[in-house]
């Protein structure tokens, strides 16, 4: 297919290249806004919202899966790529949604999900009905068992949600399965698959998408030919030889994909996420490919100045290698929020933490939003894209203590009930101070809210100036006025702050330290915190002029 296609809407302002500099917004779609009174977050109450994220100043909203689901994994196991899930809504819905967005000149970015299907797939359900051999069970990794009577998993990999990464059905085969058994990986060796895939891109786009985020990007590709080897994620052997992660087979799907992508008029955005080393990860994001990478590297960071500025320096100087703006991420729909992290001792082990119920170790929240807001301001002021998940601008800390018969995720069953998971930061954000579900609909939320979520609320939060929601708004409108080009100049300061400048001579200074420092001589722009006397604070950002 050739030629450029123009979709049903349209950002007021066209720009082909809108998402190398852009304020990206997650939305948690089951978590956001409850607009008929279920207890369950829909795509009508994202386009009621609509206006609030115009005021709070992002650029374009990523949608996690609003798709036909069972939600065996939060709405990441998907039956149906081109439909929405009749609970939260229709296609006319998510239209509906994207013309709104477009006229706030908000762009719209949709999950992909390409490793796996949900087991309630059309196509899951044939491959099983159709047997061994089968057309049907070659869109899907189906193999022979291990022992004298198959009665073994044909390898000893491991899921990432725990257990074996195979299932046996009833006649006798096993599937793969990297995530959840209700997750059935695809074979991306059938040409069926591809096409299939390329369709939904298409059907998105047609329908006014401006990209795409891609799920376990780095999943898609697998080794496997016999005798099987073992692969480990955490322990990648950086060279695209592990059998189910990172291969170099990989990247030809990917071209093809953007081959799809370039259709479009402007090209539709993507971008990876890729947990793969760093130099390989810049592959995903070169311009024949998806175009960016997510870079969690600072989300894995420690709150240090010389952590944080070897993650910049090694990441801008990739992205210029590969021709793609870096991107910035501290917190999203799979990781403890990140004010909740900076508030623990640095060793801490979160999966440990959150099996206490969040109080071993105690956690220090008024420090650890301290650091949240100086880190997140740092993350503002670096050139290339940032990507905020929902609620991080109210200050949100996790929510640790739900009680354990209402836990959601499948790490929590898949690990025996000693890993509680994701829904910690996926409970539903508050947007009034009081009320059933604090503003998120009519009745009791899904997933059960702290009791303290109202102060935390956008009501309580929005006319106080000093407050977080304050601060993300004013860095959003001055990020606007201030960032041009790609590039920074590090400046000569102690060893526990990170200093640079941006083009025009503006200034970022960051204190990572306890105790305060001279301020930089200049035109405060904005501070995470008070400055006193002249200083600047410990753990505290500034920009300057």
């Amino acid at each position: 297919m050739t030629g450029s296609r123009t979709p049903a809407s349209t950002p007021a302002t066209p720009d082909a290249q809108w998402w190398r500099q852009a304020v990206v917004y997650q939305v948690y779609p089951r978590s956001f806004a409850d607009s008929n009174g279920d207890g369950l977050g829909d795509v009508a109450g994202i386009t009621s919202r609509v206006p609030y994220l115009a005021e709070l100043g992002v650029d374009a909203i990523w949608l996690s899966p609003f798709f036909p689901s069972p939600l065996a994994d939060g709405g990441y196991d998907v039956a149906d790529y081109r439909d929405v899930d009749d609970r939260l809504g229709t296609l006319e819905d998510v239209d509906a949604l994207i013309a709104t967005a477009h006229a706030h000149d908000i762009r719209v970015i949709v999950d992909v999900v390409p490793n796996h299907t949900s087991d309630e797939h059309e196509w899951f359900r044939a491959a099983l009905a159709a047997g061994p051999g089968s057309p049907e069970r070659a869109r899907y990794v189906f193999r022979e068992g291990a022992g004298a009577d198959g009665e073994l998993p044909p390898s000893d990999w491991v899921a990432n949600f725990g257990g074996s990464a195979w299932t046996r059905v009833p006649d006798g085969q096993w599937y793969l399965h990297l995530f959840a058994p209700e997750q059935p990986d695809l074979d991306w060796t059938n040409p069926e698959v591809h096409d299939d895939f390329e369709h939904t891109l298409r059907f998105w786009s047609d329908r006014g998408v401006d990209g795409f985020r891609v799920d376990v990007a780095h999943g898609l590709a697998k080794d496997l030919s016999e005798p099987y080897r073992p692969s480990n994620e955490q322990a990648l052997p950086h060279d695209g030889s592990d059998p189910l992660y990172d291969r170099d087979e990989v990247h030809e799907i990917f071209e093809g994909w953007r081959r799809v992508l370039d259709e479009y008029d402007p090209p539709r955005a993507a971008i990876a996420e890729a947990w793969a080393p760093a130099p390989r990860r810049v592959l995903y994001a070169r311009p024949t490919e998806l175009g960016q990478a997510f870079n969690f590297d600072l989300l894995e960071a420690p709150f240090d100045a010389t952590a944080f500025r070897t993650v910049i320096e090694r990441n801008l100087a990739m992205s210029e290698e590969s021709g793609a703006s870096s991107t910035w991420v501290l917190s999203n729909h799979d990781v403890v929020r990140h004010a909740t992290r900076y508030g623990l001792p640095d060793d801490t082990d979160t999966d440990a933490w959150l099996m206490t119920d969040g109080t071993t170790p105690p956690l220090d929240r008024d420090h650890g939003l301290h650091r949240a807001r100086a880190a997140s301001l740092l993350l503002f002021a670096l050139p290339g894209s940032t990507y905020t998940y929902q609620g991080e601008e109210l200050g949100l800390h996790e929510a640790a203590a739900i009680p354990r018969e209402l836990l959601q995720d499948p790490k929590w069953i898949r690990s025996g009930h000693t890993v509680k998971g994701r829904d910690g930061c996926r409970v539903p954000i508050p947007w009034t101070v009081d009320g059933p579900s604090f503003g998120f609909g009519a009745v009791p939320p899904q997933l059960p809210q702290p009791e303290d979520f109202g102060a935390s609320s956008v009501e309580a939060l929005a006319d106080d100036p000093s407050s977080t929601l304050s601060l993300y708004r004013a860095a959003f409108a001055a990020r606007r006025q201030l960032q041009r080009g790609e590039h920074l100049t590090w400046l000569d300061t102690p060893v526990h702050v990170v200093g640079f400048a941006r083009h025009d001579g503006w200034r970022s200074y960051t204190n990572f330290g306890t105790s305060p420092v001279a301020l930089p001589e200049g035109q405060v722009l904005l501070a995470s915190g008070p400055l006193t006397d002249g200083m600047l604070p410990g753990e505290t950002t500034v920009w300057v002029s």
